[in-house]
């Protein structure tokens, strides 16, 4: 046997015998499962910003696991099993790539993508943007409803068109931000709209702005702890040091980097 199958089977047995033996894996449902799966979701996407092979290795296991429990808890109440799983993603692949399992030509990834999106289209999905999920984080979010968008040709052509509509809503928002009448609801809508169209910039330079963002956070991270480290370590109190002072340390942390 095939060494993937055979361990694949391992871990659909092993399941089984939780499932039927252990006090906390009988108890679980759907719904009890839920938070744990979307914290070892992150806990992957943690492990991929980081570039740790190890801990890529063994979130896609606990991720995988999930998906084998889910499928066990179907399979006893009569709703579907990891036969049918498979047997999905199977056919979703397969239709969803007719540039390798069929005659269509394709001139790069641009263009899988757009087909990607119109294909789901034809197969009964109603409405361009039915399929974000509407518990995504809000950047997340936004840069999947702008590629979906994209999908079916509602985009802009070039970055520079983009990058202008970026400075459009940076003025915007200063605009407001200057007026002493402005209030809450409309600064926190320019404020959107300048991080939507910094989304759409992004996007248009092959950068993913949640990983960005979130490299940026480490570092700030890293460098703030270092800037914590030398304060306490030269005896003073962080609160009554000025922010030239702590800068000394700030870039003392970058310069390490």
């Amino acid at each position: 046997m095939d060494k993937r199958l055979e361990l694949f089977k391992e871990l659909l047995d092993i399941m089984d015998e939780l499932r039927a033996n252990c006090p906390w894996d009988k108890k679980q449902t759907y719904e009890s499962l839920r938070h744990l799966t979307i914290e070892e979701t992150y806990e992957l996407a943690d492990a991929i910003i980081e570039k740790n092979p190890d801990n890529i290795k063994k979130e896609l296991g606990d991720i995988l696991l999930h998906v084998v429990f889910y499928s066990k808890i179907g399979e006893e109440n009569k709703e579907f099993d990891i036969s049918e799983v498979l047997k999905d993603i199977n056919e979703k692949l397969i239709k969803r790539h007719p540039h390798i399992y069929g005659d269509v030509k394709v001139s790069g990834e641009e263009e899988v993508k757009n087909n990607w999106e119109k294909i789901k289209l034809k197969g009964g999905s109603k409405k361009v943007l039915s399929g974000v999920p509407r518990s995504l984080p809000a950047m997340v979010k936004a840069y999947r409803i702008q590629e979906k968008a994209r999908g079916v040709g509602f985009d802009w052509e070039k970055p520079e068109q983009v990058w202008d509509k970026v400075q459009e809503e940076l003025n915007e928002l200063r605009d407001v931000a200057e007026k002493k009448d402005s209030n809450k609801e409309k600064l926190e809508e320019e404020f959107g709209d300048l991080l939507f169209a910094l989304i759409n910039y992004a996007r248009f330079i092959d950068v993913n702005p949640d990983n960005a963002l979130e490299r940026t956070n480490k570092k700030f991270i890293k460098r703030f702890e270092y800037l914590e480290k030398e304060v306490n370590s030269s005896g003073k109190d962080m609160k009554k040091m000025s922010l030239k002072e702590m800068d000394v340390f700030w870039n003392e942390a970058k310069k390490y980097e």
